[in-house]
């Protein structure tokens, strides 16, 4: 039996991404955030959504994609690994879809290296960048955990 991911495709810009759908909890649409003082520039700031505070991050800042204004269709993907929640702003979340595993390449071998990015995968001619949630939530969640003093 091959592997299957199955993943949560969104959108950046003109690019697709994705998330492995086993730490996401629910898709929001765009809230009020609630501003975090001295949080680094891709930490939005914070929701209480169903009673739970979530720091909400930036990806377009985080990944270093060039700011837009949100819209209609921008959401927040509500994510948990392990007893972290983190909220990640995405232009547009497309569809969950199942990948096999192998149709992931990894980064260096496209030529690049990032540490956020987990395989680029072909799929029905569709570029689409798997990000590595750990990583991610490491870079934001160090940060923020710099912010509270802890």
């Amino acid at each position: 039996m091959m592997d299957m991911v199955k993943i949560v495709a969104f959108t950046l810009g003109e690019e697709e991404y994705a998330l492995d759908i086993e730490h996401v909890q629910s898709i929001e649409r765009i809230q009020h955030i609630t501003r975090v003082p001295n949080a680094p520039t891709f930490v939005k700031g914070v929701i209480n959504l169903r009673g739970h505070v979530t720091p909400i991050i930036d990806l377009r800042s985080l990944l270093k994609i060039e700011q837009v204004d949100y819209t209609d269709n921008t959401r927040i993907i509500m994510t948990k690994l392990d007893e972290i929640e983190l909220g990640l702003i995405v232009d547009q979340t497309k569809d969950v879809m199942d990948v096999k595993a192998e149709d992931f390449e990894a980064p260096a071998s496209c030529g690049f290296d990032s540490e956020y990015i987990g395989g680029i995968a072909n799929i029905q001619g569709r570029l689409i960048i798997l990000l590595k949630l750990a990583e991610l939530m490491e870079a934001s969640v160090g940060d923020l955990q710099q912010v509270d003093g802890k």
